[in-house]
């Protein structure tokens, strides 16, 4: 597995990722708009092609997860760990204290992963995640210390 920042002109193909990862993606000009932020930076995990990815930004001794996207195929393989661990320490190196990501509080695999690396709960966001017909789920909000070490 190869770990290597994403370029701009890759939103395209993130997107596409990020429809295999997810129920409700996000589209290639979301994705673009958001590596264009400030303080943005996007992480992308290649096996023979990007099969995970984790979009980030960074700010004022924060940083926030804003996602985090595996190929199903590629699943239960790391991909998602490593991304997690080369994110916090970028964050760390952009001078981030404390990294932030929300999650679906019945996603039983993201809550398994972000637990072993260290985040704790921070807080509840109720029915943050519209399920359509199957109604909404609860977000939580997770906090990783980032002055603790590499997760």
């Amino acid at each position: 597995m190869i770990l290597r920042p994403a370029a701009a002109g890759e939103a395209p193909a993130l997107a596409a990722l990020h429809a295999r990862a997810f129920d409700a993606p996000w589209g290639a000009a979301e994705i673009a708009d958001l590596m264009a932020g400030p303080g943005a930076f996007a992480l992308v995990a290649e096996t023979q092609a990007p099969a995970g990815f984790v979009l980030c930004r960074a700010a004022a001794g924060e940083a926030e997860i804003l996602t985090l996207a595996v190929d199903p195929r590629a699943r239960r393989a790391g991909l998602a760990r490593a991304l997690v661990a080369a994110a916090a320490d970028l964050a760390r190196r952009l001078g981030a204290e404390e990294l932030f990501l929300e999650v679906a509080a019945d996603n039983a695999a993201a809550l398994g992963l972000y637990g072993a690396v260290g985040f704790v709960r921070a807080g509840l966001r109720p029915r943050y995640y519209d399920r359509g017909a199957a109604g909404f789920a609860d977000a939580l909000v997770m906090r990783l210390d980032l002055s603790a070490g590499r997760p």
